[in-house]
């Protein structure tokens, strides 16, 4: 895939930038509104990785929306029906983006993540071979890696910044960090969401293992769904035949590329390695089947 199609950083000079994540920028566009662009930089183990994954964004922003419209009726999102150029009237400014940018609401991020757990896998799976539990749930005895949960588990952590790790935490901490009167309603969302996009992806032959959303806050104090939307950056996608319990099943997110990191000489830290082309490029088709299998859209 040609250097060209990818975005490691966009030069948008005529907006305020706001805030560097580890795959997105945010930049203002007034009060209200701002500008959400997702590059194709790649987040692992909590660090920036240096090389790119072809096309990434594009493919995370594709998703997010198609999920955005389809799950809107369960929760509000913070997107807003603005075309591109109304806000990036320059073509250079535009193109670099195109495809991969979003016109959002400004709200107030609340500082969790909130992390629903329909199988048995990473740091769920550490957490119940360590104590039996996750997040302090107790779990059946004798479950194995891969197997699908008694029912879906709501289990937050925090936001952590770009190089720090998220940590677990129990609902009584989220409702001290996001606010008592967000934590219940929080967490009904999420298992909705969740719910709704399962059985919606079974339906094309895909498990979706765990996800996270993030939220935030109007103004008027309505709790609005923000960031993105079971896209393979947030979420683990299993093929449905290739799922066996006490295995690694197959996956079309991230899994791939941590697995790869794993086999390396590399203690986890900033600075990340440098990833060879033919595993960016593996990393991107994994992420396309995964868009084309839930939207039907090559």
């Amino acid at each position: 895939m040609p250097a060209e199609d990818t975005l490691f950083r966009p030069r948008i000079d005529s907006l305020e930038h706001l805030h560097s994540g580890k795959v997105r920028e945010l930049y203002a566009i007034d009060d209200e509104r701002m500008l959400i662009v997702a590059t194709d930089r790649l987040s692992a183990f909590d660090v920036i990785l240096p090389t790119p994954i072809p096309g990434k964004g594009r493919l995370l922003t594709t998703l997010s929306n198609f999920w955005f419209a389809r799950l809107g009726h369960v929760i509000g999102n913070h997107l807003l029906d603005v075309d591109l150029a109304e806000v990036l009237p320059d073509p250079a400014e535009r193109d670099q983006v195109e495809g991969r940018a979003v016109v959002a609401r400004r709200l107030r991020p609340l500082p969790v993540e909130a992390i629903v757990r329909g199988y048995l896998i990473g740091s769920g799976l550490r957490d119940y071979e360590a104590s039996g539990t996750i997040g302090g749930i107790p779990l059946p005895d004798g479950l194995r890696r891969a197997d699908r949960l008694p029912g879906p588990m709501f289990t937050p952590s925090t936001k952590a910044s770009v190089g720090d790790h998220d940590e677990n935490i129990d609902l009584e901490r989220m409702a001290e960090l996001a606010g008592a009167e967000y934590a219940e309603r929080i967490r009904t969302a999420s298992l909705g969401l969740y719910a709704e996009a399962a059985e919606y992806a079974a339906g094309r032959g895909l498990i979706i293992a765990d996800t996270k959303f993030e939220f935030g806050v109007a103004p008027d104090g309505e709790l609005v769904l923000i960031d993105e939307l079971l896209t393979p950056d947030s979420s683990r996608f299993w093929p449905a035949d290739g799922w066996r319990p006490g295995e690694n099943p197959p996956s079309f997110d991230k899994q791939f590329i941590r697995d790869w990191l794993d086999t390396l000489d590399w203690d986890k830290t900033d600075p990340g390695p440098q990833v060879p082309p033919s595993i960016a490029r593996e990393t991107a088709d994994k992420y396309r089947e995964a868009v084309e299998r839930l939207t039907g859209m090559p």
